[in-house]
C-alpha cells in the first residue's frame, strides 16, 4: 500500500508540469488566433459576427446596440492593435465600441456621435469618427474610449455642408491632421483636411481640398508612414496620390470602380467593385505604380466593398448576389494573395465592413 502510494506520488510530480505545459501552450494557442470580424449593418439590429480566419468558423454573433443602415462608406468598422473594435450605429447616431478578451469581442460601451457615422480611425491615442456632416474625437484611455473632446462640421471644396450619403472615410495623416474624404458627384469631390492638437479635433473649420479636374469620387484611402495618402477616385476608375493637402499624382486604375482600400507595408490592395477583382499598388511619395492589375479575384458573383489585412490575412467582404461573402486570402512578403479555404457566407445581404483583428499589439499599422 505504501509502494502504491509512494509510486501515485512520483507520477504526479512527473505528469502535471507536462498537464500544465500542454494547458499553457492551449491557452497560447488561443490567444494567438487572428480574427476576421465584419458588421451585418441591418438597420433594425445591427450585429457584429466574428470568425476564426484561420478554421473560417463563426466564433460570436454580437448585438451593437444600434440601427445599421450606412452605405457608400469606407471604414465603417476599424480594429485598434488587436485589443479594441468599433463599428458604427449609423441609423442611432452611436458607435459600439468592443474589448477583445482572448478569442472574444465584450462589449464595453455605445458612444454618441454628433451626426449619423459612417466610419472610424484609431491613431493618435485617440477615436475618430467621420458622421453625415461632422468628424469627432474621443480620447483613449488604456483600451477604453473617453467621452467626446473635439468636434468640426465637414466642408466641400466648392462651399456648403456634405449631402445625405456623400462621406466617405476618416484617416489620420499624423498627429496634427486627418482626412475625410466626400463624395459629391457630378463635380469632382472633395479631401477635408482637419486640424488636430494632442490628437484632439481643434474645432477649426476644415480645409476642403478639391479632388483633380476629370475625376471624380474620393472614396477610400490608406496613408504611408510619410504622411502620403493613396486616394481611390471610384467613378472615374482612377487613383490618386495626396500629399501636402493636395492631389499630387493621378493615375488610371485599370480596373472599373475602385472604391475600398487597404495597406499592407508598401503594398496598398483596392477592391475593384464593378470588377470584381483586387489590385495590388505602390506609392513612393511622388508617383503611385500599379504593380498588379488583378493580384486576386472574387469569386462569389458578388461586388468586393470593404476590405482589411493584418498578420498576414486579407479579409473582403462582397455583396450584391444574394447574401454576402466573407473571402479571406494570405499574403506574403512581396504582396502575393492566395486565397484560403472558400468564402464564408454571411447569411446576410447587408454586410457592410470587415476588420482583421491580429493578436494583441502584433497589429501592422
Amino acid at each position: 500500500m505504501f509502494k502504491s502510494a509512494a509510486l501515485l506520488s512520483v507520477l504526479s510530480v512527473l505528469v502535471v508540469p507536462f498537464l500544465t505545459a500542454d494547458v499553457m501552450v492551449a491557452h497560447a494557442e488561443q490567444q494567438d488566433r487572428t480574427l476576421a470580424v465584419i458588421m451585418t449593418n441591418d438597420s433594425v439590429a445591427n450585429e457584429v459576427k466574428v470568425y476564426d480566419a484561420g478554421s473560417g468558423n463563426l466564433l460570436q454573433t454580437l448585438a451593437t446596440h444600434g440601427k445599421g443602415g450606412v452605405s457608400g462608406n469606407a471604414r465603417g468598422v476599424k480594429q485598434y492593435k488587436g485589443q479594441l473594435f468599433a463599428a458604427v450605429n449609423n441609423g442611432s447616431n452611436t458607435v459600439a465600441v468592443f474589448r477583445r478578451d482572448d478569442n472574444e469581442l465584450t462589449l464595453d460601451k455605445v458612444v454618441a456621435t454628433t451626426s449619423a457615422p459612417v466610419s472610424v480611425d484609431f491613431a493618435n491615442g485617440h477615436m475618430y469618427v467621420a458622421g453625415a456632416t461632422t468628424v469627432d474625437s474621443f480620447p483613449l484611455q488604456g483600451n477604453r474610449v473617453g467621452a467626446l473632446d473635439g468636434t468640426t462640421g465637414l466642408e466641400l471644396a466648392g462651399g456648403g455642408t456634405p449631402g445625405a450619403g456623400s462621406t466617405a472615410q476618416v484617416g489620420a495623416v499624423n498627429d496634427q491632421q486627418l482626412l475625410v474624404t466626400i463624395k459629391t458627384d457630378p463635380t469632382p469631390g472633395t479631401v477635408d483636411i482637419v486640424a488636430l492638437h494632442d490628437g484632439a479635433i481643434t474645432g477649426a473649420q476644415p480645409t476642403a481640398a478639391s479632388a483633380p479636374t476629370g475625376s471624380l469620387t474620393p472614396f477610400g484611402f490608406s496613408v504611408y508612414p510619410d504622411g502620403s495618402a493613396i486616394i481611390t477616385l471610384a467613378h472615374s476608375n482612377q487613383d490618386g496620390l495626396f500629399v501636402n493637402g493636395a492631389f499630387a499624382a493621378v493615375v488610371g486604375a485599370g480596373q472599373l470602380a475602385d472604391c475600398w482600400m487597404t495597406r499592407v507595408g508598401k503594398y496598398v490592395f483596392t477592391a475593384n467593385t464593378a470588377s470584381k477583382t483586387l489590385s495590388r499598388l505602390i506609392g513612393t511619395g511622388e508617383h503611385i505604380f500599379v504593380d498588379d492589375l488583378v493580384a486576386a479575384t472574387v469569386t462569389t458573383g458578388g461586388n468586393p466593398s470593404d476590405l482589411d489585412a493584418a498578420n498576414g490575412v486579407l479579409g473582403v467582404i462582397d455583396g450584391g448576389a444574394g447574401p454576402s461573402h466573407l473571402s479571406l486570402f494570405t499574403y506574403d512578403r512581396f504582396g502575393g494573395l492566395t486565397a484560403r479555404g472558400t468564402p464564408i457566407d454571411l447569411t446576410t445581404q447587408t454586410a457592410n465592413g470587415v476588420a482583421i483583428i491580429p493578436p494583441s499589439d502584433d497589429s501592422e499599422r
